[in-house]
């Protein structure tokens, strides 16, 4: 892979960490004890029926947010650890070269296209 656009998905890799953590932060702790776990934290609206329910309401969202969000950035830090290992954009089912725009357009991927279609039963 050319080492000027692995050096353009690296720096767009850390910009989407960042940008991620700081999404979660917005809403959760990061968990001390489990590196990549956060833990979301109940709003308090108040102490009546209709904002107790409001409450457990947005922590529910709060709850699948957090998940989604933390497995975004266990992706990104994943291809982050393989970029300084030196297997970035290897296909993790043939072993061939995933293509360079798949990886400028989606930084994470993990399969070639070719994979991705056989998997998904497209091919």
């Amino acid at each position: 892979m050319d080492q000027k656009v692995l050096a353009k998905i690296k720096k767009k890799l850390e910009e989407e960490k960042i940008n991620l953590e700081q999404e979660l932060a917005e809403f959760a702790t990061k968990d001390r004890r489990v590196a990549s776990n956060y833990q979301s934290r109940f709003p308090q609206y108040g102490n009546d029926e209709g904002e107790n329910a409001n409450e457990v309401a947005a922590y529910g969202d709060r709850l699948s947010l957090e998940h989604t969000l933390e497995q975004q950035l266990r992706d990104v830090t994943k291809a982050l650890g393989s970029i300084e290992a030196g297997t970035y954009g290897t296909c993790k089912h043939c072993g061939k070269q995933i293509e360079e725009q798949r990886l400028l357009i989606r930084p994470v991927s993990t399969s070639c296209v070719a994979c991705k279609k056989r998997l998904k039963g497209e091919a």
